[in-house]
Protein backbone atom coordinates (compact mmCIF):
# COMPACT_ATOMS: atom_id res chain seq x y z
CA UNK A 1 0.00 0.00 0.00
CA UNK A 2 3.14 2.42 -0.21
CA UNK A 3 3.86 4.05 -3.32
CA UNK A 4 7.52 5.52 -3.95
CA UNK A 5 8.68 7.16 -7.02
CA UNK A 6 10.62 5.39 -9.41
CA UNK A 7 10.59 7.04 -12.87
CA UNK A 8 8.56 9.40 -13.61
CA UNK A 9 9.22 11.92 -10.74
CA UNK A 10 11.01 11.61 -7.53
CA UNK A 11 8.48 13.57 -5.82
CA UNK A 12 5.47 15.81 -6.19
CA UNK A 13 4.75 18.97 -5.00
CA UNK A 14 1.60 20.11 -3.30
CA UNK A 15 0.91 22.75 -5.32
CA UNK A 16 0.54 20.29 -8.01
CA UNK A 17 -1.58 17.98 -5.93
CA UNK A 18 -3.84 20.89 -5.33
CA UNK A 19 -3.56 21.95 -9.13
CA UNK A 20 -4.37 18.07 -9.67
CA UNK A 21 -7.45 17.97 -6.80
CA UNK A 22 -9.20 21.45 -7.94
CA UNK A 23 -9.64 21.03 -3.85
CA UNK A 24 -12.86 21.88 -1.79
CA UNK A 25 -10.96 23.93 0.43
CA UNK A 26 -7.14 23.55 1.77
CA UNK A 27 -4.84 24.66 5.07
CA UNK A 28 -1.49 25.45 5.28
CA UNK A 29 -0.33 24.98 2.53
CA UNK A 30 3.79 24.76 2.28
CA UNK A 31 6.10 23.77 -0.37
CA UNK A 32 7.06 20.83 0.32
CA UNK A 33 7.94 17.57 -1.46
CA UNK A 34 5.43 14.75 -0.67
CA UNK A 35 7.69 11.75 -1.46
CA UNK A 36 5.14 9.29 -1.22
CA UNK A 37 1.07 8.43 -0.66
CA UNK A 38 -0.78 5.81 1.18
CA UNK A 39 -4.32 5.36 2.06
CA UNK A 40 -2.93 2.70 5.21
CA UNK A 41 -1.90 4.55 8.04
CA UNK A 42 0.52 1.78 8.99
CA UNK A 43 2.30 2.48 6.15
CA UNK A 44 2.56 5.92 6.15
CA UNK A 45 6.70 7.32 6.26
CA UNK A 46 8.18 10.90 6.57
CA UNK A 47 7.02 13.15 3.80
CA UNK A 48 4.07 11.40 2.70
CA UNK A 49 0.85 12.35 2.01
CA UNK A 50 -2.00 10.38 3.68
CA UNK A 51 -5.49 10.05 1.59
CA UNK A 52 -8.26 9.39 4.19
CA UNK A 53 -10.66 6.82 2.77
CA UNK A 54 -13.72 5.05 3.37
CA UNK A 55 -13.50 1.39 3.22
CA UNK A 56 -16.35 -1.39 3.99
CA UNK A 57 -15.05 -1.79 7.57
CA UNK A 58 -13.10 1.25 8.55
CA UNK A 59 -12.93 5.14 7.74
CA UNK A 60 -9.30 6.42 6.87
CA UNK A 61 -10.49 9.43 8.57
CA UNK A 62 -10.09 8.32 11.86
CA UNK A 63 -6.49 6.99 11.18
CA UNK A 64 -5.11 10.81 10.38
CA UNK A 65 -3.87 11.62 13.72
CA UNK A 66 -1.71 7.92 13.70
CA UNK A 67 -0.96 9.15 10.06
CA UNK A 68 0.66 11.91 11.55
CA UNK A 69 2.42 10.62 14.20
CA UNK A 70 4.10 8.82 11.18
CA UNK A 71 5.99 11.79 9.66
CA UNK A 72 2.65 12.91 7.14
CA UNK A 73 3.17 15.92 5.69
CA UNK A 74 -0.47 16.55 3.73
CA UNK A 75 -3.76 15.38 4.25
CA UNK A 76 -6.64 14.23 1.97
CA UNK A 77 -9.85 13.78 3.42
CA UNK A 78 -13.76 14.35 3.03
CA UNK A 79 -13.97 16.00 6.51
CA UNK A 80 -12.91 18.58 8.73
CA UNK A 81 -10.45 16.79 10.63
CA UNK A 82 -7.96 18.30 13.33
CA UNK A 83 -3.92 18.93 12.14
CA UNK A 84 -0.89 20.14 13.33
CA UNK A 85 0.06 23.87 11.80
CA UNK A 86 2.92 21.84 10.08
CA UNK A 87 0.22 19.57 8.35
CA UNK A 88 -0.90 20.54 4.66
CA UNK A 89 -5.18 19.45 4.80
CA UNK A 90 -6.24 18.98 1.45
CA UNK A 91 -10.28 18.94 1.33
CA UNK A 92 -11.67 17.34 -1.13
CA UNK A 93 -15.64 15.72 -2.33
CA UNK A 94 -15.11 12.42 -2.88
CA UNK A 95 -11.68 11.30 -1.29
CA UNK A 96 -11.33 7.37 -3.67
CA UNK A 97 -11.30 9.90 -6.36
CA UNK A 98 -8.91 12.10 -5.32
CA UNK A 99 -6.50 8.45 -4.33
CA UNK A 100 -6.79 7.81 -8.09
CA UNK A 101 -5.83 11.33 -9.38
CA UNK A 102 -3.53 11.48 -7.33
CA UNK A 103 -1.90 7.74 -8.19
CA UNK A 104 -2.21 8.70 -11.73
CA UNK A 105 -0.42 12.02 -11.73
CA UNK A 106 2.24 10.50 -9.10
CA UNK A 107 3.00 7.86 -11.85
CA UNK A 108 3.18 10.16 -15.10
CA UNK A 109 -0.36 8.94 -16.72
CA UNK A 110 1.27 5.11 -17.33
CA UNK A 111 -1.77 4.16 -19.16
CA UNK A 112 -1.54 7.04 -21.94
CA UNK A 113 1.64 5.09 -22.34
CA UNK A 114 0.31 1.60 -23.01
CA UNK A 115 -2.29 0.06 -25.45
CA UNK A 116 -5.00 -0.76 -22.21
CA UNK A 117 -7.37 -3.31 -22.34
CA UNK A 118 -10.36 -4.02 -19.69
CA UNK A 119 -12.18 -6.78 -19.65
CA UNK A 120 -14.97 -6.37 -17.00
CA UNK A 121 -18.50 -8.93 -16.65
CA UNK A 122 -19.70 -11.86 -13.92
CA UNK A 123 -17.84 -14.20 -15.69
CA UNK A 124 -14.95 -15.39 -17.91
CA UNK A 125 -13.01 -12.69 -17.10
CA UNK A 126 -9.92 -13.89 -16.49
CA UNK A 127 -10.01 -16.58 -18.90
CA UNK A 128 -10.83 -13.65 -21.54
CA UNK A 129 -7.52 -11.55 -20.03
CA UNK A 130 -5.34 -14.75 -20.47
CA UNK A 131 -6.22 -15.41 -24.34
CA UNK A 132 -5.96 -11.58 -25.02
CA UNK A 133 -2.60 -11.56 -23.67
CA UNK A 134 -2.50 -14.76 -26.08
CA UNK A 135 -3.72 -13.15 -28.99
CA UNK A 136 -1.23 -9.48 -28.48
CA UNK A 137 1.64 -12.02 -27.86
CA UNK A 138 1.72 -11.02 -31.45
CA UNK A 139 2.91 -7.48 -30.97
CA UNK A 140 5.02 -8.72 -28.03
CA UNK A 141 6.48 -11.37 -26.08
CA UNK A 142 5.31 -10.59 -22.76
CA UNK A 143 1.95 -8.15 -22.56
CA UNK A 144 1.34 -6.57 -18.79
CA UNK A 145 -1.67 -8.67 -17.35
CA UNK A 146 -3.25 -7.77 -14.22
CA UNK A 147 -6.08 -10.17 -12.67
CA UNK A 148 -7.31 -12.33 -10.26
CA UNK A 149 -5.20 -15.05 -10.86
CA UNK A 150 -1.69 -12.75 -10.88
CA UNK A 151 -0.20 -9.56 -12.08
CA UNK A 152 2.54 -9.76 -14.94
CA UNK A 153 5.05 -7.50 -15.64
CA UNK A 154 7.26 -8.72 -18.50
CA UNK A 155 8.73 -11.76 -17.47
CA UNK A 156 7.85 -11.15 -13.57
CA UNK A 157 4.86 -12.73 -12.26
CA UNK A 158 3.55 -11.73 -8.80
CA UNK A 159 1.04 -13.16 -7.11
CA UNK A 160 -2.49 -11.28 -6.78
CA UNK A 161 -4.10 -10.05 -3.79
CA UNK A 162 -7.57 -8.84 -5.61
CA UNK A 163 -8.94 -9.06 -9.34
CA UNK A 164 -8.22 -5.46 -9.31
CA UNK A 165 -5.64 -3.61 -7.17
CA UNK A 166 -6.21 -0.14 -5.48
CA UNK A 167 -5.23 2.69 -7.51
CA UNK A 168 -2.10 3.16 -6.04
CA UNK A 169 -0.69 0.01 -6.72
CA UNK A 170 -2.47 0.06 -10.01
CA UNK A 171 -0.58 2.77 -11.14
CA UNK A 172 2.54 1.66 -9.85
CA UNK A 173 1.91 -1.62 -11.73
CA UNK A 174 1.20 0.37 -15.08
CA UNK A 175 4.21 2.23 -14.61
CA UNK A 176 6.47 -0.52 -14.21
CA UNK A 177 4.68 -1.71 -17.28
CA UNK A 178 6.37 1.92 -18.84
CA UNK A 179 9.66 1.16 -17.31
CA UNK A 180 9.94 -2.34 -18.69
CA UNK A 181 8.53 -0.48 -22.20
CA UNK A 182 6.12 -2.82 -22.76
CA UNK A 183 3.61 -1.85 -25.01
CA UNK A 184 -0.20 -3.36 -24.08
CA UNK A 185 -2.03 -4.12 -21.00
CA UNK A 186 -4.62 -6.33 -20.50
CA UNK A 187 -6.55 -6.40 -16.54
CA UNK A 188 -9.78 -7.56 -15.30
CA UNK A 189 -11.84 -4.47 -14.42
CA UNK A 190 -14.35 -5.59 -11.15
CA UNK A 191 -17.96 -3.97 -9.97
CA UNK A 192 -16.01 -3.15 -7.26
CA UNK A 193 -12.84 -1.32 -8.66
CA UNK A 194 -15.33 0.82 -10.71
CA UNK A 195 -17.58 1.83 -7.91
CA UNK A 196 -14.68 2.38 -5.82
CA UNK A 197 -12.94 4.49 -8.43
CA UNK A 198 -9.82 2.49 -8.57
CA UNK A 199 -9.47 2.63 -12.36
CA UNK A 200 -10.25 6.01 -12.21
CA UNK A 201 -8.10 8.39 -14.36
CA UNK A 202 -7.11 5.02 -16.90
CA UNK A 203 -7.57 5.47 -20.41
CA UNK A 204 -8.55 2.65 -22.15
CA UNK A 205 -8.17 1.79 -25.59
CA UNK A 206 -10.71 -1.17 -25.82
CA UNK A 207 -13.45 -2.31 -23.48
CA UNK A 208 -14.73 -6.42 -23.41
CA UNK A 209 -17.93 -7.02 -21.67
CA UNK A 210 -18.15 -10.69 -21.08
CA UNK A 211 -21.93 -11.29 -19.77
CA UNK A 212 -23.69 -10.52 -16.68
CA UNK A 213 -25.55 -12.59 -13.74
CA UNK A 214 -26.19 -12.70 -10.43
CA UNK A 215 -23.07 -12.08 -8.05
CA UNK A 216 -21.90 -9.62 -5.19
CA UNK A 217 -25.01 -8.16 -4.72
CA UNK A 218 -24.39 -8.56 -1.11
CA UNK A 219 -22.41 -5.31 -1.85
CA UNK A 220 -24.39 -3.64 -4.92
CA UNK A 221 -27.59 -4.54 -3.20
CA UNK A 222 -29.77 -4.97 -6.89
CA UNK A 223 -28.75 -6.34 -10.00
CA UNK A 224 -29.63 -3.04 -11.88
CA UNK A 225 -26.69 -1.63 -9.75
CA UNK A 226 -24.44 -4.16 -10.50
CA UNK A 227 -25.05 -3.60 -14.11
CA UNK A 228 -24.46 -0.15 -13.29
CA UNK A 229 -20.92 -0.57 -12.20
CA UNK A 230 -20.14 -2.78 -15.00
CA UNK A 231 -21.09 -0.44 -17.45
CA UNK A 232 -19.04 2.30 -15.88
CA UNK A 233 -16.41 0.68 -17.84
CA UNK A 234 -18.09 1.92 -21.64
CA UNK A 235 -19.84 4.97 -20.60
CA UNK A 236 -16.35 6.48 -19.92
CA UNK A 237 -14.61 4.64 -22.46
CA UNK A 238 -13.36 6.68 -25.18
CA UNK A 239 -13.59 10.08 -22.96
CA UNK A 240 -10.25 10.19 -22.73
CA UNK A 241 -7.23 11.74 -24.97
CA UNK A 242 -7.17 7.78 -27.15
CA UNK A 243 -9.05 7.62 -30.70
CA UNK A 244 -9.93 4.73 -31.99
CA UNK A 245 -11.43 3.20 -28.56
CA UNK A 246 -13.72 0.25 -29.07
CA UNK A 247 -16.41 -1.44 -27.09
CA UNK A 248 -16.60 -4.86 -27.52
CA UNK A 249 -19.69 -6.69 -26.54
CA UNK A 250 -21.27 -10.04 -26.19
CA UNK A 251 -24.76 -9.95 -28.17
CA UNK A 252 -25.50 -13.34 -26.94
CA UNK A 253 -26.19 -11.36 -23.19
CA UNK A 254 -29.05 -9.53 -23.00
CA UNK A 255 -27.15 -6.97 -20.95
CA UNK A 256 -24.26 -6.67 -23.42
CA UNK A 257 -26.93 -5.67 -25.73
CA UNK A 258 -28.53 -2.64 -23.97
CA UNK A 259 -24.90 -1.56 -23.91
CA UNK A 260 -25.23 -1.82 -27.47
CA UNK A 261 -28.39 0.33 -27.43
CA UNK A 262 -26.41 2.76 -25.59
CA UNK A 263 -24.94 5.86 -26.94
CA UNK A 264 -21.85 4.77 -26.00
CA UNK A 265 -19.25 7.11 -26.65
CA UNK A 266 -16.68 4.87 -28.17
CA UNK A 267 -17.07 2.40 -31.36
CA UNK A 268 -19.05 -0.91 -31.01
CA UNK A 269 -17.88 -4.44 -32.13
CA UNK A 270 -20.39 -7.08 -30.98
CA UNK A 271 -19.40 -10.93 -30.76
CA UNK A 272 -21.78 -13.84 -30.66
CA UNK A 273 -22.79 -17.23 -31.48
CA UNK A 274 -26.84 -16.25 -32.17
CA UNK A 275 -28.11 -13.98 -34.51
CA UNK A 276 -29.36 -10.78 -32.86
CA UNK A 277 -33.09 -10.33 -32.67
CA UNK A 278 -33.14 -8.16 -35.82
CA UNK A 279 -32.03 -11.58 -37.53
CA UNK A 280 -28.49 -9.92 -38.49
CA UNK A 281 -25.59 -11.58 -37.18
CA UNK A 282 -22.97 -9.82 -34.78
CA UNK A 283 -19.85 -8.30 -36.05
CA UNK A 284 -18.08 -11.39 -34.83
CA UNK A 285 -20.30 -14.77 -35.57
CA UNK A 286 -18.94 -18.31 -34.61
CA UNK A 287 -22.14 -20.52 -35.87
CA UNK A 288 -22.38 -24.59 -36.92
CA UNK A 289 -20.42 -25.47 -33.24
CA UNK A 290 -19.04 -28.44 -32.86
CA UNK A 291 -18.50 -29.55 -29.33
CA UNK A 292 -16.03 -32.22 -28.52
CA UNK A 293 -14.06 -34.20 -25.34
CA UNK A 294 -11.03 -32.26 -26.84
CA UNK A 295 -12.41 -28.10 -28.10
CA UNK A 296 -14.14 -27.26 -30.48
CA UNK A 297 -14.93 -26.33 -33.73
CA UNK A 298 -17.02 -23.79 -35.41
CA UNK A 299 -16.94 -21.17 -38.72
CA UNK A 300 -16.23 -17.79 -38.04
CA UNK A 301 -17.27 -14.88 -39.47
CA UNK A 302 -15.22 -11.31 -38.55
CA UNK A 303 -14.54 -7.73 -40.18
CA UNK A 304 -11.27 -9.43 -41.06
CA UNK A 305 -11.76 -12.52 -42.77
CA UNK A 306 -13.80 -15.82 -42.51
CA UNK A 307 -13.04 -19.40 -42.07
CA UNK A 308 -13.30 -22.65 -40.13
CA UNK A 309 -11.42 -22.83 -37.23
CA UNK A 310 -10.68 -24.44 -33.60
CA UNK A 311 -10.36 -24.45 -30.55
CA UNK A 312 -8.71 -26.58 -27.79
CA UNK A 313 -10.71 -25.49 -24.95
CA UNK A 314 -14.12 -27.21 -23.69
CA UNK A 315 -17.49 -25.84 -23.73
CA UNK A 316 -20.02 -23.15 -25.50
CA UNK A 317 -18.85 -21.11 -22.90
CA UNK A 318 -15.29 -20.92 -23.93
CA UNK A 319 -16.12 -20.56 -27.46
CA UNK A 320 -17.54 -16.87 -25.95
CA UNK A 321 -14.66 -15.84 -24.12
CA UNK A 322 -12.73 -17.01 -27.19
CA UNK A 323 -14.46 -14.73 -29.15
CA UNK A 324 -14.21 -11.92 -26.96
CA UNK A 325 -10.44 -11.96 -27.24
CA UNK A 326 -10.29 -12.64 -30.32
CA UNK A 327 -12.57 -9.22 -31.54
CA UNK A 328 -10.31 -7.62 -29.08
CA UNK A 329 -7.32 -9.06 -30.98
CA UNK A 330 -8.64 -8.07 -34.42
CA UNK A 331 -9.46 -4.52 -33.90
CA UNK A 332 -6.00 -4.27 -32.51
CA UNK A 333 -4.56 -5.32 -36.07
CA UNK A 334 -3.62 -8.63 -35.54
CA UNK A 335 -4.06 -10.16 -39.35
CA UNK A 336 -6.98 -13.08 -39.48
CA UNK A 337 -4.83 -15.62 -40.32
CA UNK A 338 -2.33 -14.91 -37.49
CA UNK A 339 -5.73 -14.78 -35.35
CA UNK A 340 -6.97 -18.47 -36.43
CA UNK A 341 -3.41 -19.86 -35.82
CA UNK A 342 -3.67 -18.07 -32.42
CA UNK A 343 -7.46 -19.91 -31.39
CA UNK A 344 -5.45 -23.48 -32.20
CA UNK A 345 -3.01 -22.75 -29.80
CA UNK A 346 -4.63 -21.24 -27.12
CA UNK A 347 -3.10 -22.40 -23.85
CA UNK A 348 -5.33 -23.49 -20.49
CA UNK A 349 -5.74 -20.70 -18.30
CA UNK A 350 -5.36 -21.84 -14.57
CA UNK A 351 -8.39 -22.94 -12.55
CA UNK A 352 -10.53 -22.80 -15.37
CA UNK A 353 -12.15 -26.58 -16.38
CA UNK A 354 -8.52 -27.35 -15.70
CA UNK A 355 -7.96 -30.91 -16.31
CA UNK A 356 -5.78 -33.41 -13.35
CA UNK A 357 -3.72 -36.23 -14.61
CA UNK A 358 -6.29 -39.37 -13.56
CA UNK A 359 -5.62 -42.83 -14.46
CA UNK A 360 -8.86 -43.16 -13.48
CA UNK A 361 -11.83 -40.89 -14.51
CA UNK A 362 -11.83 -37.64 -15.65
CA UNK A 363 -11.00 -34.95 -13.16
CA UNK A 364 -10.99 -31.14 -13.73
CA UNK A 365 -11.29 -28.25 -11.50
CA UNK A 366 -12.75 -24.74 -11.80
CA UNK A 367 -13.58 -21.37 -10.86
CA UNK A 368 -17.08 -21.38 -10.77
CA UNK A 369 -18.65 -20.02 -7.97
CA UNK A 370 -22.32 -18.48 -9.16
CA UNK A 371 -24.95 -20.86 -10.33
CA UNK A 372 -24.29 -19.82 -13.87
CA UNK A 373 -21.05 -20.57 -14.01
CA UNK A 374 -22.05 -24.03 -12.61
CA UNK A 375 -24.15 -24.22 -15.05
CA UNK A 376 -21.97 -23.61 -18.06
CA UNK A 377 -19.46 -25.72 -16.46
CA UNK A 378 -21.49 -28.63 -15.67
CA UNK A 379 -23.42 -28.33 -18.93
CA UNK A 380 -20.43 -28.61 -20.94
CA UNK A 381 -19.44 -31.89 -19.42
CA UNK A 382 -22.66 -33.01 -20.03
CA UNK A 383 -22.50 -31.77 -23.97
CA UNK A 384 -19.57 -33.64 -24.16
CA UNK A 385 -20.03 -36.77 -22.06
CA UNK A 386 -23.53 -37.12 -21.83
CA UNK A 387 -23.43 -41.13 -20.91
CA UNK A 388 -21.14 -40.33 -17.89
CA UNK A 389 -21.36 -40.19 -14.14
CA UNK A 390 -20.98 -36.37 -13.17
CA UNK A 391 -19.89 -35.76 -9.26
CA UNK A 392 -19.29 -32.61 -8.43
CA UNK A 393 -17.77 -30.92 -5.07
CA UNK A 394 -18.48 -27.81 -4.34
CA UNK A 395 -19.58 -24.77 -1.43
CA UNK A 396 -20.22 -21.58 -1.31
CA UNK A 397 -18.24 -18.18 0.07
CA UNK A 398 -18.78 -16.93 3.20
CA UNK A 399 -20.19 -13.05 3.77
CA UNK A 400 -20.85 -12.35 0.10
CA UNK A 401 -24.35 -12.97 -1.96
CA UNK A 402 -26.26 -15.16 0.24
CA UNK A 403 -28.92 -15.56 -2.68
CA UNK A 404 -27.14 -17.38 -5.05
CA UNK A 405 -26.26 -20.47 -2.69
CA UNK A 406 -29.73 -22.42 -2.80
CA UNK A 407 -29.91 -21.86 -7.14
CA UNK A 408 -26.55 -23.03 -6.93
CA UNK A 409 -27.65 -26.22 -5.31
CA UNK A 410 -30.54 -26.32 -7.24
CA UNK A 411 -27.89 -26.27 -10.80
CA UNK A 412 -25.93 -29.07 -9.18
CA UNK A 413 -28.94 -31.51 -8.73
CA UNK A 414 -30.31 -30.63 -12.42
CA UNK A 415 -26.85 -30.87 -14.26
CA UNK A 416 -24.57 -33.63 -12.14
CA UNK A 417 -25.40 -37.26 -11.25
CA UNK A 418 -23.96 -36.50 -7.49
CA UNK A 419 -22.52 -33.63 -5.49
CA UNK A 420 -20.43 -33.38 -2.43
CA UNK A 421 -21.42 -29.59 -1.17
CA UNK A 422 -18.33 -28.22 1.30
CA UNK A 423 -16.56 -25.57 2.42
CA UNK A 424 -15.37 -23.04 0.13
CA UNK A 425 -13.95 -19.75 2.00
CA UNK A 426 -16.21 -19.51 4.76
CA UNK A 427 -15.07 -16.53 6.42
CA UNK A 428 -16.43 -15.38 9.66
CA UNK A 429 -19.82 -17.76 8.96
CA UNK A 430 -20.59 -20.58 10.14
CA UNK A 431 -19.84 -23.16 7.55
CA UNK A 432 -22.56 -25.85 8.31
CA UNK A 433 -25.23 -23.01 8.09
CA UNK A 434 -24.02 -22.10 4.26
CA UNK A 435 -23.96 -25.76 3.61
CA UNK A 436 -27.47 -26.18 4.88
CA UNK A 437 -28.79 -23.20 2.28
CA UNK A 438 -26.89 -24.59 -0.67
CA UNK A 439 -28.91 -28.02 0.35
CA UNK A 440 -31.94 -26.25 0.02
CA UNK A 441 -31.57 -26.62 -3.86
CA UNK A 442 -31.68 -29.55 -3.92
CA UNK A 443 -35.42 -29.78 -2.49
CA UNK A 444 -35.33 -33.45 -0.94
CA UNK A 445 -33.13 -34.80 -3.40
CA UNK A 446 -30.59 -37.51 -1.88
CA UNK A 447 -28.26 -37.68 -4.45
CA UNK A 448 -25.59 -35.22 -2.82
CA UNK A 449 -24.34 -35.13 0.90
CA UNK A 450 -22.22 -32.56 2.99
CA UNK A 451 -18.76 -32.88 3.87
CA UNK A 452 -17.42 -29.55 5.06
CA UNK A 453 -13.71 -30.48 5.35
CA UNK A 454 -12.92 -29.32 2.09
CA UNK A 455 -9.78 -31.87 2.12
CA UNK A 456 -12.00 -34.94 3.15
CA UNK A 457 -14.82 -34.05 0.75
CA UNK A 458 -12.31 -34.61 -2.57
CA UNK A 459 -10.77 -37.50 -0.96
CA UNK A 460 -14.42 -39.16 -0.52
CA UNK A 461 -15.04 -38.16 -4.49
CA UNK A 462 -11.86 -39.71 -5.67
CA UNK A 463 -12.83 -42.46 -3.89
CA UNK A 464 -15.85 -42.67 -5.39
CA UNK A 465 -14.27 -42.04 -9.13
CA UNK A 466 -14.87 -44.65 -11.72
CA UNK A 467 -12.74 -45.64 -14.41
CA UNK A 468 -15.41 -44.12 -16.91
CA UNK A 469 -16.59 -41.45 -14.93
CA UNK A 470 -16.23 -37.18 -14.32
CA UNK A 471 -15.40 -35.34 -11.28
CA UNK A 472 -15.47 -32.03 -11.09
CA UNK A 473 -14.26 -29.78 -8.18
CA UNK A 474 -15.47 -26.47 -8.35
CA UNK A 475 -15.41 -23.20 -6.71
CA UNK A 476 -11.79 -21.61 -6.38
CA UNK A 477 -9.72 -23.23 -9.13
CA UNK A 478 -6.59 -21.21 -8.90
CA UNK A 479 -6.68 -20.12 -5.64
CA UNK A 480 -4.17 -21.41 -3.29
CA UNK A 481 -5.72 -20.97 0.40
CA UNK A 482 -8.62 -21.13 2.17
CA UNK A 483 -10.34 -18.05 4.69
CA UNK A 484 -11.91 -18.73 7.78
CA UNK A 485 -12.59 -16.39 10.62
CA UNK A 486 -9.69 -16.22 12.02
CA UNK A 487 -6.68 -17.55 9.90
CA UNK A 488 -6.15 -18.36 6.14
CA UNK A 489 -4.31 -21.60 5.48
CA UNK A 490 -2.74 -23.03 2.32
CA UNK A 491 -4.91 -25.34 0.16
CA UNK A 492 -5.26 -25.58 -3.68
CA UNK A 493 -7.56 -28.00 -5.07
CA UNK A 494 -4.94 -28.96 -8.19
CA UNK A 495 -2.40 -29.73 -5.55
CA UNK A 496 -5.06 -31.70 -3.31
CA UNK A 497 -6.36 -33.65 -6.36
CA UNK A 498 -3.11 -34.61 -8.03
CA UNK A 499 -1.86 -36.11 -4.24
CA UNK A 500 -4.81 -38.36 -4.08
CA UNK A 501 -5.32 -39.54 -7.24
CA UNK A 502 -1.60 -40.25 -7.25
CA UNK A 503 -2.12 -41.95 -3.57
CA UNK A 504 -4.61 -44.04 -4.91
CA UNK A 505 -2.87 -45.34 -7.64
CA UNK A 506 0.23 -46.09 -5.61
CA UNK A 507 -2.17 -48.30 -3.60
CA UNK A 508 -3.67 -50.41 -6.52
Amino acid sequence: MIISRRHFYLSMKLDAIVKTLRPLETLCLHDNNITGLTYDSRMVEPGYAFIAVRGEHSDGHEFVADAIMKGATAIVCEDDVMVPRHVATIKVADSRVALAQLACAFHGSPSSYLKMVGVTGTNGKTTVSHLVRHFFQYFEPEPGLIGTVGYRIGERNIPATRTTPEAPELQAMLESMVEAELQHAIMEVSSHALVQERVYGIDFDIGIFTNLTQDHLDYHGSLDHYFEAKAKLFTTLGTGDKEGTVAILNSDDEHGRILADKALPSAILNFGTRRLPDGSAPDVFAERIELSRTGSAFHITTPWGAGEVQLPLLGRFNVSNALAALTAAGSAGVPFAELVERLRTIPEVPGRLERIPSERGLVFVDYAHTDDALRSVLQTLRDVAADKKITVVFGCGGNRDTTKRAPMGQVAARLADYAIITNDNPRREDPAIIAAEVARGFKGSEHFEIVLDREQAIATAVDQLGDDEILLIAGKGHETYQEFSDTIVPFDDRRVARDLLERRESSR
